[in-house]
């Protein structure tokens, strides 16, 4: 099953919901206790949704906690994520020795007819995946292994925002996290301008918050921030061009572009970012946007380049 059975027959794109939906808890009550070394994530630099686990993971400091492989950036249609290290940056698997995503989840389930997606949270103990939804997954990064994180005084979550985290995560996953994907795979002009509409009334959204707050729910980095990012990182590069997303680009936007920068240059999150892996999979992966798989050279994006987000908020 691949993103080509997700589109409905107006030519919509409807994402599937995702199968895994299992909790790790602190004091094991949910059947999976976090323990060190014990859970496993398979990701893949391309994917946003992917790596906002890898950028949680980071933050809160749980390297030595959950280990975690990378998946090859090409994504044959109507084939697994490959594990075959055949890419830069792309590694084996090194707990079960699969060779595609798609036997992790038979091995899980030998019924699953869902699709074989990343990222992928793997009990190494009792070999099953415990969930596949990346917003769970970064919430159970966030507050159950607090006991090993470096950082366990750092809270994405915390109880004073959530009300105000939710609602933002609800419009920008629908309207631009998602959106994104609404613009690029849709198989008629309706929903294509549709979703093209919505994704920048949300952008112009954003910019009008950043204009205010230095993160998207006032002066402290949340979960919210690490999701938008995510997808606000690889816009220019692939979503722009490949996605015909093409209204404006994100640097256009002074205060989302600073913004950017910002994340993008925290050193946990800059590591979770991988540029050849993302633009070789979008332009490489997609042959019915771009049967002849030409990935462009460009754009000369600067994402090193001084922000002003320091400066714009010191006295906020």
């Amino acid at each position: 099953m691949s993103w080509v059975t997700q589109v409905a027959k107006d030519g919509a794109f409807q994402r599937q919901s995702r199968t895994f939906r299992n909790w790790i808890t602190a004091d094991g009550s949910s059947g999976f206790k976090a323990e060190l070394g014990r859970y496993h994530l398979y990701v893949s630099y391309a994917c946003p949704w992917a790596c906002r686990t890898l950028a949680v993971r980071k933050l809160k400091g749980l390297d030595h906690v959950i280990s975690f492989d990378v998946v090859d950036w090409l994504l044959e249609r109507n084939v697994s994520w490959s594990l075959l290290a055949k890419t830069p940056g792309a590694t084996l698997d090194s707990v079960n020795g699969f060779k595609t995503v798609k036997e992790i989840y038979f091995s899980a389930d030998p019924n699953y007819s869902n699709s074989f997606t990343v990222p992928i949270l793997y009990d190494k103990k009792t070999k099953t995946i415990v969930n596949n939804e990346s917003s769970e997954i970064i919430r159970m990064f966030n507050s159950e292994f607090n006991e090993f994180a470096k950082n366990k005084d750092l809270d994405l979550y915390p109880s004073n925002l959530r009300e105000k985290i939710d609602e933002i995560n609800g419009w920008v996953y629908d309207s631009i996290n998602d959106g994104v994907y609404k613009c690029g795979f849709a198989r008629k002009q309706e929903p294509y301008e549709e979703s093209f509409l919505k994704l920048f009334g949300a952008l112009d959204k954003v910019e009008e918050i950043l204009s205010k707050n230095r993160y998207l729910t006032g002066n402290q980095i949340t979960e919210a921030d690490i999701r938008l990012f995510t997808t606000l990182v690889r816009f220019d590069p692939v979503y722009y061009g490949h996605f015909k997303c093409n209204k404006k680009h994100v640097y256009e936007y002074p205060n989302m572009w600073n913004f950017v920068k910002e994340l993008y240059q925290i050193p946990e999150i800059k590591e979770t970012v991988n540029f050849e892996h993302i633009k070789n999979h979008y332009y490489g992966s997609h042959e019915s946007i771009n049967p002849f798989r030409i990935v462009p050279l460009g754009p000369e994006i600067n994402f090193d380049a001084p922000h002003d987000r320091n400066e714009k908020f010191s006295q906020k």
